[in-house]
């Protein structure tokens, strides 16, 4: 049974740090993209970081950079997400996602809460 569990949400204050865990199980994720992903309360859902299956490259959207750091550890088929400096902004339901373009599949988490807020 594929399935990949989020943890680690919560509340935080303002500029405090939390560190999201992806586990996988399975399948496994070496050959494929890992995403997360959040969504805000009547926002679209919006792609926060992305990591690489070939080099572990990064990107990351432009409202998180410098604070966000996606990671992946194969051997434990597992991806992070560790958020420092949040900000209420940075509410939202995130959700983690494996990507593979060929042969195509996608697989979603069903998310992790997080908010900011003092």
């Amino acid at each position: 049974q594929v399935q990949l569990v989020e943890s680690g949400g919560g509340l935080v204050q303002p500029g405090g740090s939390l560190r999201l865990t992806c586990a996988a199980s399975g399948f496994t994720i070496s050959t494929y993209h890992m995403n997360w992903y959040r969504q805000a309360p009547g926002k679209e859902r919006e792609v926060v970081a992305t990591i690489s299956s070939t080099d572990s490259s990064t990107k990351y959207a432009d409202s998180v950079k410098g604070r966000f750091t996606i990671s992946r550890d194969n051997a434990k088929n597992t991806v992070y997400l560790q958020m420092n400096s949040l900000k209420p902004e940075d509410t939202a339901v995130y959700r983690c996602n494996a990507f593979r373009g060929w042969p195509t599949s996608s697989y979603w988490g069903q998310g992790t809460q997080v908010t900011v807020s003092s």
